[in-house]
């Protein structure tokens, strides 16, 4: 001890958010490896993520997993990626979301689908060769639209059609 000599503590400046902002695609391509396969089924190839845990919670896990994807898509939306592929990344995470609500299927299908990664892939496409990925998007996502009408349709014809068959049943026709 000899020689020393209390002083004023030494403190080193801390700041609670880097200095120089971080590449987004590097924070995009962690949040996805987070919520995608952050983790391992040991003694397999399967990855899954925060994503397929949080889902597992009734109900809430699969609005709260798409609250947590939607950072991506808001990330794409500053980035300037065109509105096709972000439209594109609103049906994975409305997918990954919709069919999550399944007991045990829909997280069986998150472990799976892994949205956040593909979005990210989608991003960095979208940013590297922006004509060609919004091309396919559009498709895609016209497409997926008229799938939906489609189904909608379907799904009407064959309503009416049951309920002619019943009203026939009933009044005995």
């Amino acid at each position: 001890l000899a020689g020393w000599t209390a002083g004023p503590p030494c403190r080193r400046e801390r700041r609670m958010t880097p200095s120089e902002p971080a590449d987004p695609l590097a924070r995009a391509r962690t949040v996805a490896r987070l919520l995608d396969s952050v983790a391992r089924v040991p003694g397999t190839g399967i990855r899954f993520g925060a994503d397929a845990i949080i889902g597992l919670v009734p109900g809430l896990g699969d609005i709260g997993g798409a609250a947590l994807a939607g950072y991506l898509v808001i990330l794409a939306q500053r980035l300037g990626v065109p509105r096709a592929v972000v439209l594109r990344m609103l049906g994975n995470v409305a997918v990954d979301t919709l069919v999550g609500t399944v007991p045990v299927l829909g997280d069986l299908f998150d472990v799976a689908f892994k949205s956040n990664l593909r979005n990210v892939a989608l991003l960095e496409r979208a940013l590297e060769r922006p004509g060609a990925t919004t091309r396919t998007s559009r498709l895609l996502v016209v497409g997926t639209i008229l799938g939906l009408v489609l189904l909608v349709a379907g799904g009407l014809v064959v309503t009416v059609i049951a309920i002619r068959a019943i009203a026939a049943a009933v009044n005995g026709n």
